[in-house]
């Protein structure tokens, strides 16, 4: 199985995502959070710190981290398991420091997200359970 991680940058009720490029192998043309595989010898920490400084060039602060869950997709050699991070603090503006890999980024909210093609279709409900998003209404919810 293959170990992943991504992180969520939130702010002003906004998580940063990466539109993957149309010449991705896996799960092209999609937007998904920022992040990649996990190396030999690496914690998810590490890792998440690494892919974010490559492909956004922010440095997160490691202490404002905290694991989300996990999402998983694919089966056999194929599987692949998505440790979701948090990220509350972090220095630099995010830019796309790997437009091999992504051709966009952009901030959006939950109810954007929902109209968007994403890689996982849990992830705005695992986004949901942070305080930034909490007290916002369902996006099925009636006025």
């Amino acid at each position: 199985m293959h170990v992943v991680v991504c992180g969520a940058l939130v702010t002003n009720g906004a998580v940063l995502l990466v539109h993957r490029s149309p010449a991705r192998r896996a799960y092209p043309d999609l937007w998904d959070l920022p992040g990649g595989h996990v190396d030999a010898g690496e914690s998810e920490l590490q890792a998440l710190a690494r892919e974010m400084h490559e492909e956004l060039g922010v440095h997160i602060v490691a202490r404002s981290s905290s694991r989300l869950g996990d999402l998983r997709a694919g089966s056999g050699e194929d599987a692949v398991n998505v440790g979701v991070w948090h990220i509350a603090d972090w220095v630099g503006s995010p830019t796309n420091r790997a437009p091999e890999e992504h051709d966009d980024i952009a901030w959006a909210t939950l109810s954007q997200m929902a109209e968007l093609p994403l890689v996982f279709d849990a992830l705005p409900a695992l986004l949901r359970s942070l305080p930034e998003f909490g007290l916002l209404p369902r996006h099925d919810e009636d006025g």
